[in-house]
């Protein structure tokens, strides 16, 4: 018997098989969910964040294709490494301005935990 998925169900799906890839995040997260409505102006930042970040990596692809040298190919990695970063910072105070504010202002102290165990991860 096949189970026929919708669109967004489907999306659903893939959402949270990303998120729970480490396993260890509880479904109880960021605002009491696992997901979170960002502003259309959040949303189009990190998204242009993004695409700068894919458009650096298909460069550096390009290179690799091109044969370029090698010391070439490693600062345009270290470029992309850091607007990765920069993202994730990004990413990082907003959901520390609006899920773990949120969560701290309903007595969800747990969120605290939640966000020390993220910067391990982050910090690695």
């Amino acid at each position: 018997m096949e189970v026929r998925m919708g669109k967004q169900e489907t999306e659903d799906r893939d959402f949270f098989d990303a998120e729970s890839a480490e396993g260890d995040i509880s479904l109880e997260s960021c605002c009491g969910s696992r997901r979170k409505k960002r502003s259309e102006e959040e949303q189009r930042a990190l998204l242009l964040r993004l695409k700068r970040v894919e458009g650096q990596i298909r460069g550096i692809e390009r290179m690799v294709e091109r044969d370029a040298y090698c010391p070439d190919i490693l600062v345009q990695v270290s470029a992309a490494t850091s607007a990765l970063n920069s993202f994730n910072k990004s990413l990082l105070s907003c959901h520390i301005h609006s899920c773990v504010a949120e969560d701290i202002r309903e007595g969800k102290d747990e969120a605290i935990d939640e966000l020390c165990a993220l910067l391990q991860r982050l910090m690695r």
